[in-house]
C-alpha cells in the first residue's frame, strides 16, 4: 500500500515550497484583508517551519525526520533561505531549526481568562522575507524541484516519497508547466510517486475551492490545469482533511483555488501531514 512508509531519521522525507515570488505578490491578498500575498505565504511557511521544529523536537534535539527546501520563483530561481541557509537548497530539519535568519518579537491576542484578549509578545524565527519582484517562471521552478526530487529518491528510494507543495497566484509566463509538473510526479521511491500539490493565492474571481474531488466548479482553463497537475491526496491526508471539515472522497486532490489566510494555513498542514514518526 503506497504512502504508508514510516519516517525515521535514517529514513527521512522531505518538503519542497515552490513560492511564487513575482510582481502581482504584492496585492493585497482579498477579501476583508489588506496583508499583501507574499506576506501572508512567508509568514505561514516560517510558522510551519517553527511547529515542524517543535514537533521534531526531542531530548537530544532536533531530529531529521525531514528535509527542507524553500525555492522562490520570481525575477529568479532558487533557494529563499535567508541568513546562514542563504542559497541552500534541501537542509536537515535539524539545522533549519537551529539558523533562523533572525527573529522578530511580535504581538499577539491571547485569552485573558476572563472571557477578552490581551495582547502580548511573542518571537517570531524567520527563515525567508517575502518577495513581490519579476515574472512567474512556474515552469523553470518545477524543472529545479524535479532535479531535487530525482536526487532524493536515488538517496532514500525506501522513503516516503517527497512532496512538493507549489504556492503561487499567478499564470507561468515561461511555457505550459503541465510537462514539468508531470516530470516532477514521475519520480517514485518504493513508497510511492512525488506527490505535487498546489495553491493559487488570488483575489481572482470565483467561488474558493479547497481539495475538491472536480473541476466542474472551477471558474476557467488556468484553474482546471492546476487542478489536473495536482497529485491524489494519500488516505492519511484525507483522513485528516476530513478531521478538519473538509469534504473528501478517493478523488480528492492536493488543490486549493482563490486562497485567503486561513486555507493557505491549511493547504500546508494538510499538505505536510506526515504519516507514523519513529
Amino acid at each position: 500500500m503506497p504512502y504508508t512508509a514510516e519516517i525515521s531519521r535514517t529514513s527521512p522525507t522531505c518538503f519542497i515550497f515552490l513560492v511564487d515570488q513575482s510582481t502581482s505578490m504584492s496585492d493585497p491578498i482579498g477579501g476583508d484583508d489588506p496583508n499583501k500575498k507574499a506576506d501572508v505565504v512567508a509568514d505561514a511557511i516560517n510558522r510551519l517551519l517553527t511547529e515542524l521544529s517543535v514537533k521534531c523536537a526531542k531530548e537530544e534535539g532536533v531530529r531529521d525526520y525531514f528535509h527542507i527546501a524553500v525555492i522562490g520563483y520570481g525575477s529568479t530561481v532558487g533557494s529563499a533561505f535567508q541568513g546562514e541557509l542563504t542559497g541552500r537548497d534541501l537542509v536537515p530539519l535539524s539545522e533549519v531549526a537551529d539558523t533562523p535568519a533572525r527573529i522578530e518579537t511580535r504581538a499577539k491576542k491571547v485569552p485573558d481568562g476572563a472571557g477578552g484578549l490581551v495582547e502580548t509578545s511573542v518571537q517570531f524565527p524567520l527563515w525567508m522575507d517575502p518577495v513581490a519582484q519579476g515574472g512567474t517562471p512556474m515552469n523553470r521552478a518545477l524543472k529545479y524541484a524535479e532535479g531535487l526530487v530525482a536526487n532524493w529518491v536515488e538517496r532514500f528510494p525506501q522513503s516516503f516519497p517527497p512532496i512538493v507543495l507549489n504556492l503561487t497566484d499567478g499564470e507561468a509566463n515561461d511555457g505550459d508547466p503541465a510537462p514539468s509538473a508531470t516530470a516532477v510526479t514521475s519520480h517514485a521511491t518504493a513508497d510511492g510517486s512525488v506527490l505535487l500539490f498546489n495553491l493559487h493565492v488570488s483575489d481572482a474571481g470565483g467561488a474558493p475551492s479547497a481539495f475538491p474531488d472536480s473541476d466542474a466548479d472551477l471558474p476557467d482553463d488556468y484553474a482546471r490545469a492546476l487542478f489536473a497537475m495536482s497529485s491524489l491526496l494519500p488516505t492519511h491526508m484525507r483522513s485528516y482533511a476530513a478531521s478538519q471539515g473538509q469534504r473528501v472522497s478517493e478523488s480528492t486532490r492536493g488543490f486549493v483555488y482563490n486562497a485567503d489566510v486561513t486555507s493557505v494555513v491549511q493547504f500546508l498542514d494538510i499538505g505536510t501531514r506526515a504519516t507514523e514518526l519513529r
